[in-house]
């Protein structure tokens, strides 16, 4: 995601359009949601810190190879952002697991919002980091130089801090009441669990499974609004600002980079708050309604459409309004993402988790962000097409391919409502494995 942040520099070093750029994202995300259901069957049957590991390592050595790629070979600069997907998919569909099986009911959650806080803390110091370099180096490529340097500290901790074998907890599947306590099928030791099924078998068996069906098109939107947003906000901002008149546009090789650092202090402080008010919320809740998980997700999708569409319509007269709004609308949004994890991790069963939670990327992506950063791009493009260039058209037309995203999450919000009518009864079942 950090890459966002230098994209108008991407942009003028390999003379993209609107459209183009945005294929930039729809690449990673291509690739990213195709690679999980491949590393999701790894996950459930070897070894997952191994996996871990070597994702860990292709993603840092492919980003640092990025950085030298010249401007007469942009395609190149496309097949790498497809590559740096897959060493994505390789961590981020087995790590949930690893916490899921390393903790129980009541902690599961708070170690799962720590997992998704590090997610928006990781985006935003990525900006931060990406902006600085730029900025001291006056060369965009130096991003990817310095930042292979994380993955290789997230190597090392891996190594050091996560157990080489992880019990599943297949055997003894963790059941939960509705109260949140625990109760663990009592099972001898060495005896053996469940019968092994089929990959199909265990799809089919997901695609019946409706609290799983359609909490994963929530995400789905959520992933929507989440790419298009992330991509193209810094963008949206610095074209507002020139319409205007409150800078002056842009003619240089390395261009500001304060939208940037701004709005990745607003991912990180939004993601942080978000995800443990989000956890907080439905550890409190749960306690007296049962379908509490799904109705805080559905309660949040809403309340994040209402701000992304204030933050869209003021950012014509006044900026600060506008990254008020975009911060409440990102907050929002960040409520619900250890809350899904966790509403997958109660009603599926622990030996399908890791292809459950494969799947779960890959049809958020599909749907979601990996064509929305694309598609607001083209409806940009379209939009710019009807007029003569101006750079007040050019924000007008970001400004209009924009609100796509309110309808998205308003659609959202209506498919955790779905979820709440089948989530006890797809969690009772769960608790008979």
């Amino acid at each position: 995601m950090w890459i966002i942040r230098i994209l108008l520099d991407i942009q003028k070093y390999f003379d993209l359009s609107d459209g183009a750029a945005g294929l930039l994202q729809t690449v990673f995300i291509l690739c990213y949601m195709l690679a999980a259901p491949f590393f999701g069957y790894l996950g459930d049957r070897y070894n997952r810190k191994a996996i871990i590991g070597a994702g860990i390592f292709f993603w840092s050595a492919v980003t640092l190879g990025t950085s030298f790629i010249s401007e007469s070979y942009y395609w190149i600069f496309f097949l790498s952002r497809g590559l740096v997907g897959i060493g994505t998919a390789s961590y981020s569909t087995v790590a949930p697991t690893i916490i899921a099986d390393r903790f129980d009911e009541g902690k599961r959650t708070t170690m799962l919002s720590v997992f998704y806080i590090c997610i928006p803390m990781g985006s935003g110091l990525g900006y931060v980091l990406a902006s600085s370099m730029t900025h001291v180096t006056g060369d965009w490529h130096w991003a990817f130089r310095v930042t292979p340097c994380m993955g290789g500290l997230a190597l090392v901790l891996l190594i050091l801090l996560v157990p080489h074998r992880i019990q599943r907890r297949t055997e003894a599947h963790r059941a939960l009441s509705i109260h949140g306590s625990i109760r663990v099928a009592a099972e001898k030791p060495g005896a053996q669990g469940a019968a092994k099924t089929s990959w199909c078998q265990d799809v089919i068996s997901l695609g019946k499974n409706w609290s799983f069906v359609w909490s994963s098109l929530g995400l789905t939107a959520m992933a929507f609004v989440t790419g298009a947003l992330g991509l193209w906000v810094p963008m949206f901002l610095y074209r507002a600002q020139v319409a205007l008149g409150t800078v002056q546009q842009c003619l240089e090789k390395s261009c500001n980079s304060s939208n940037s650092l701004i709005f990745g202090g607003i991912t990180i402080g939004t993601g942080i708050l978000g995800v443990i008010a989000g956890a907080e919320a439905a550890r409190r809740l749960r306690k007296t309604n049962n379908r509490a998980d799904p109705l805080i997700c559905a309660t949040s999708m809403f309340a994040s459409s209402l701000c992304l569409y204030i933050a869209i319509m003021v950012a014509q007269k006044n900026i600060l309004s506008t990254f008020i709004f975009i911060a409440f609308g990102e907050l929002f949004l960040s409520v619900n993402w250890a809350v899904v994890t966790d509403i997958l991790l109660y009603v599926v069963t622990p030996r399908r988790q890791s292809t459950a939670i494969a799947l779960q990327i890959l049809v958020s992506h599909l749907l979601g962000d990996a064509g929305s950063p694309y598609l607001v791009g083209m409806i940009s493009n379209a939009i710019q097409a009807k007029k003569d260039q101006s750079f007040h058209w050019s924000f007008c037309s970001l400004q209009y391919s924009f609100i796509i995203c309110v309808f998205v999450g308003v659609f959202g919000g209506v498919f955790f409502l779905l979820t709440s009518f089948y989530i006890e009864e797809d969690r009772k079942e769960a608790e008979q494995f």
